[in-house]
Protein backbone atom coordinates (compact mmCIF):
# COMPACT_ATOMS: atom_id res chain seq x y z
CA UNK A 1 0.00 0.00 0.00
CA UNK A 2 1.32 3.43 -0.93
CA UNK A 3 1.26 5.76 2.06
CA UNK A 4 2.22 9.41 2.59
CA UNK A 5 2.32 11.73 5.60
CA UNK A 6 1.33 15.40 5.50
CA UNK A 7 2.59 17.01 8.71
CA UNK A 8 4.40 20.34 9.18
CA UNK A 9 6.28 19.22 12.30
CA UNK A 10 9.15 17.26 10.77
CA UNK A 11 10.14 15.41 14.00
CA UNK A 12 6.50 14.30 14.42
CA UNK A 13 6.39 13.16 10.77
CA UNK A 14 9.59 11.14 11.19
CA UNK A 15 8.30 9.53 14.40
CA UNK A 16 5.03 8.57 12.71
CA UNK A 17 6.97 7.12 9.78
CA UNK A 18 9.03 4.96 12.15
CA UNK A 19 5.91 3.74 13.96
CA UNK A 20 4.29 2.82 10.65
CA UNK A 21 7.39 0.97 9.49
CA UNK A 22 7.13 -1.16 12.63
CA UNK A 23 3.62 -2.08 11.44
CA UNK A 24 4.88 -3.04 8.00
CA UNK A 25 3.69 0.19 6.37
CA UNK A 26 6.36 2.02 4.39
CA UNK A 27 5.91 5.77 3.90
CA UNK A 28 6.87 6.84 0.39
CA UNK A 29 6.63 10.62 0.90
CA UNK A 30 6.46 13.21 3.68
CA UNK A 31 4.98 16.62 2.88
CA UNK A 32 4.98 19.61 5.21
CA UNK A 33 2.65 22.33 3.91
CA UNK A 34 -0.53 22.95 1.91
CA UNK A 35 1.47 24.42 -0.97
CA UNK A 36 3.92 21.51 -1.08
CA UNK A 37 1.10 18.95 -0.91
CA UNK A 38 -0.89 20.56 -3.74
CA UNK A 39 2.15 20.60 -6.00
CA UNK A 40 2.95 16.96 -5.15
CA UNK A 41 -0.60 15.73 -5.84
CA UNK A 42 -0.66 17.53 -9.17
CA UNK A 43 2.47 15.72 -10.31
CA UNK A 44 2.33 12.28 -8.73
CA UNK A 45 0.13 9.21 -8.54
CA UNK A 46 -2.10 9.55 -5.50
CA UNK A 47 -1.44 7.16 -2.60
CA UNK A 48 -3.74 4.56 -1.08
CA UNK A 49 -3.58 6.14 2.37
CA UNK A 50 -2.77 9.62 3.74
CA UNK A 51 -1.94 10.52 7.33
CA UNK A 52 -3.04 14.15 7.42
CA UNK A 53 -2.44 16.81 10.07
CA UNK A 54 -5.22 19.40 10.25
CA UNK A 55 -3.23 22.53 11.07
CA UNK A 56 -0.28 23.04 8.72
CA UNK A 57 2.15 25.95 8.75
CA UNK A 58 0.42 27.72 5.84
CA UNK A 59 -3.22 26.90 6.60
CA UNK A 60 -5.74 24.13 7.23
CA UNK A 61 -4.96 20.95 5.33
CA UNK A 62 -8.50 20.95 3.92
CA UNK A 63 -7.32 23.70 1.56
CA UNK A 64 -5.44 20.99 -0.35
CA UNK A 65 -8.77 19.51 -1.45
CA UNK A 66 -10.05 22.87 -2.69
CA UNK A 67 -7.45 22.60 -5.46
CA UNK A 68 -6.91 18.87 -5.96
CA UNK A 69 -9.42 16.01 -6.05
CA UNK A 70 -7.93 13.37 -3.80
CA UNK A 71 -9.47 9.88 -3.74
CA UNK A 72 -7.10 8.43 -1.15
CA UNK A 73 -8.25 7.12 2.23
CA UNK A 74 -7.39 9.54 5.03
CA UNK A 75 -6.50 9.14 8.68
CA UNK A 76 -6.39 12.53 10.38
CA UNK A 77 -3.87 13.38 13.08
CA UNK A 78 -4.79 16.21 15.44
CA UNK A 79 -4.32 17.51 18.95
CA UNK A 80 -7.81 18.98 18.95
CA UNK A 81 -10.08 16.25 20.22
CA UNK A 82 -13.24 18.35 19.84
CA UNK A 83 -12.64 18.36 16.07
CA UNK A 84 -12.22 14.63 16.02
CA UNK A 85 -15.24 13.80 18.12
CA UNK A 86 -17.58 16.04 16.14
CA UNK A 87 -16.44 16.41 12.57
CA UNK A 88 -14.76 13.11 11.88
CA UNK A 89 -17.54 10.86 13.13
CA UNK A 90 -19.88 12.55 10.70
CA UNK A 91 -17.72 11.39 7.83
CA UNK A 92 -16.85 7.86 8.98
CA UNK A 93 -13.13 8.56 8.77
CA UNK A 94 -10.54 7.70 11.33
CA UNK A 95 -8.41 10.03 13.40
CA UNK A 96 -5.53 9.89 15.87
CA UNK A 97 -4.96 12.32 18.70
CA UNK A 98 -1.43 13.61 19.19
CA UNK A 99 0.92 12.49 20.54
CA UNK A 100 0.10 9.36 18.59
CA UNK A 101 -0.20 6.19 20.64
CA UNK A 102 1.32 3.01 19.18
CA UNK A 103 -1.73 0.85 19.89
CA UNK A 104 -4.17 3.42 18.49
CA UNK A 105 -2.07 3.73 15.35
CA UNK A 106 -2.06 -0.03 14.88
CA UNK A 107 -5.85 -0.14 15.32
CA UNK A 108 -6.31 2.63 12.73
CA UNK A 109 -4.10 0.84 10.21
CA UNK A 110 -5.97 -2.43 10.74
CA UNK A 111 -9.27 -0.59 10.32
CA UNK A 112 -8.04 0.78 6.98
CA UNK A 113 -6.91 -2.65 5.85
CA UNK A 114 -10.34 -4.07 6.62
CA UNK A 115 -12.11 -1.23 4.81
CA UNK A 116 -9.95 -0.91 1.72
CA UNK A 117 -11.45 1.56 -0.77
CA UNK A 118 -12.09 -1.20 -3.32
CA UNK A 119 -14.45 -2.92 -0.88
CA UNK A 120 -15.98 0.07 0.93
CA UNK A 121 -15.28 3.53 -0.47
CA UNK A 122 -14.74 6.31 2.04
CA UNK A 123 -16.86 9.40 1.38
CA UNK A 124 -15.62 12.68 2.80
CA UNK A 125 -17.50 15.95 3.12
CA UNK A 126 -14.85 18.53 3.85
CA UNK A 127 -17.38 21.36 3.88
CA UNK A 128 -19.07 19.75 6.89
CA UNK A 129 -15.75 19.41 8.66
CA UNK A 130 -14.67 22.98 7.91
CA UNK A 131 -18.01 24.32 9.13
CA UNK A 132 -17.62 22.44 12.39
CA UNK A 133 -14.15 23.88 12.92
CA UNK A 134 -15.66 27.35 12.76
CA UNK A 135 -19.00 26.57 14.41
CA UNK A 136 -18.55 23.51 16.63
CA UNK A 137 -21.60 21.62 17.77
CA UNK A 138 -22.98 22.63 21.14
CA UNK A 139 -21.78 20.26 23.82
CA UNK A 140 -22.20 20.14 27.56
CA UNK A 141 -19.00 19.83 29.55
CA UNK A 142 -18.68 18.84 33.18
CA UNK A 143 -18.84 21.72 35.64
CA UNK A 144 -18.28 19.65 38.78
CA UNK A 145 -16.46 16.54 39.94
CA UNK A 146 -16.68 14.53 43.14
CA UNK A 147 -13.92 12.96 45.19
CA UNK A 148 -14.19 10.74 48.26
CA UNK A 149 -12.50 12.18 51.35
CA UNK A 150 -12.78 9.68 54.18
CA UNK A 151 -16.51 9.07 54.64
CA UNK A 152 -17.45 12.24 52.77
CA UNK A 153 -17.86 13.30 49.14
CA UNK A 154 -16.09 16.49 48.18
CA UNK A 155 -17.63 18.57 45.35
CA UNK A 156 -14.96 20.16 43.15
CA UNK A 157 -15.90 22.87 40.68
CA UNK A 158 -14.08 22.54 37.37
CA UNK A 159 -12.97 26.18 37.43
CA UNK A 160 -11.19 25.53 40.76
CA UNK A 161 -9.00 22.80 39.22
CA UNK A 162 -5.54 23.96 38.19
CA UNK A 163 -4.56 20.59 36.79
CA UNK A 164 -5.76 17.05 36.30
CA UNK A 165 -2.87 14.60 36.41
CA UNK A 166 -2.10 10.90 36.61
CA UNK A 167 0.18 9.29 39.16
CA UNK A 168 0.63 5.66 40.23
CA UNK A 169 -2.36 4.58 38.11
CA UNK A 170 -4.60 7.17 39.79
CA UNK A 171 -6.09 10.40 38.41
CA UNK A 172 -5.99 13.51 40.60
CA UNK A 173 -7.44 17.01 40.58
CA UNK A 174 -5.06 19.67 41.90
CA UNK A 175 -7.16 22.60 43.09
CA UNK A 176 -6.46 26.28 43.64
CA UNK A 177 -6.41 25.82 47.44
CA UNK A 178 -3.35 23.57 47.12
CA UNK A 179 -5.19 20.27 47.67
CA UNK A 180 -5.00 17.12 45.53
CA UNK A 181 -8.05 14.87 45.22
CA UNK A 182 -8.18 11.32 43.86
CA UNK A 183 -10.93 10.96 41.24
CA UNK A 184 -12.75 7.87 40.03
CA UNK A 185 -11.91 8.44 36.36
CA UNK A 186 -9.00 8.50 33.91
CA UNK A 187 -7.38 11.22 31.82
CA UNK A 188 -8.72 9.46 28.73
CA UNK A 189 -12.29 9.76 30.03
CA UNK A 190 -11.71 13.43 30.83
CA UNK A 191 -11.00 14.11 27.15
CA UNK A 192 -14.75 14.08 26.47
CA UNK A 193 -15.72 15.93 29.64
CA UNK A 194 -13.45 19.00 29.83
CA UNK A 195 -14.20 22.28 28.09
CA UNK A 196 -11.47 22.47 25.40
CA UNK A 197 -11.11 26.26 25.54
CA UNK A 198 -10.22 26.00 29.24
CA UNK A 199 -8.34 22.69 29.57
CA UNK A 200 -5.50 21.41 27.41
CA UNK A 201 -3.67 18.09 27.64
CA UNK A 202 -0.03 19.17 27.54
CA UNK A 203 1.33 15.61 27.89
CA UNK A 204 0.18 12.08 28.63
CA UNK A 205 0.27 12.98 32.32
CA UNK A 206 -1.26 16.48 32.62
CA UNK A 207 -4.29 18.55 31.70
CA UNK A 208 -3.94 22.20 32.69
CA UNK A 209 -6.45 25.02 33.19
CA UNK A 210 -5.57 28.16 31.21
CA UNK A 211 -6.97 30.37 33.97
CA UNK A 212 -4.41 29.08 36.50
CA UNK A 213 -1.22 29.44 34.46
CA UNK A 214 1.30 31.63 36.29
CA UNK A 215 4.22 31.37 33.87
CA UNK A 216 5.40 29.60 30.71
CA UNK A 217 9.15 28.98 30.40
CA UNK A 218 11.28 27.65 27.55
CA UNK A 219 12.57 24.15 28.33
CA UNK A 220 15.07 21.71 26.84
CA UNK A 221 14.48 20.09 23.41
CA UNK A 222 12.05 22.79 22.19
CA UNK A 223 9.57 22.04 24.96
CA UNK A 224 7.82 24.37 27.40
CA UNK A 225 7.49 24.26 31.18
CA UNK A 226 4.21 25.37 32.75
CA UNK A 227 4.10 26.95 36.20
CA UNK A 228 0.68 27.04 37.87
CA UNK A 229 -0.42 29.32 40.68
CA UNK A 230 -0.30 26.70 43.45
CA UNK A 231 0.58 23.26 42.08
CA UNK A 232 4.34 22.79 42.33
CA UNK A 233 4.77 19.17 43.35
CA UNK A 234 5.91 18.05 39.88
CA UNK A 235 7.28 19.63 36.72
CA UNK A 236 4.63 20.18 34.07
CA UNK A 237 6.23 19.96 30.62
CA UNK A 238 4.48 20.48 27.29
CA UNK A 239 5.63 17.59 25.12
CA UNK A 240 7.44 18.62 21.95
CA UNK A 241 4.70 17.16 19.73
CA UNK A 242 2.12 19.41 21.43
CA UNK A 243 3.99 22.72 21.63
CA UNK A 244 2.61 24.11 18.37
CA UNK A 245 -0.98 23.17 19.21
CA UNK A 246 -0.53 24.47 22.76
CA UNK A 247 0.52 27.87 21.42
CA UNK A 248 -2.52 27.92 19.12
CA UNK A 249 -4.73 27.01 22.08
CA UNK A 250 -3.36 29.94 24.09
CA UNK A 251 -4.60 32.33 21.42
Amino acid sequence: MKTIIIEDEKPAARRLSRLLLNLGVEVSQMLHSVEEAVEWFQNNTHPDLIFLDIQLSDGLSFEIFDTVEVKSAIIFTTAFDEYALQAFKLNSIDYLLKPIDDDELEAAVEKYRSLRPETKPMTLNFDDIKNLLVNPLEREYKKRFTARVGQHLKIINADEVESFYSENKGTYAATSDGRNYLLDTTLENLENELEPQTFFRVSRKFYININHIKDIVSYANSRLQIKLNHFNEQEIIVSRERVKDFKLWLE
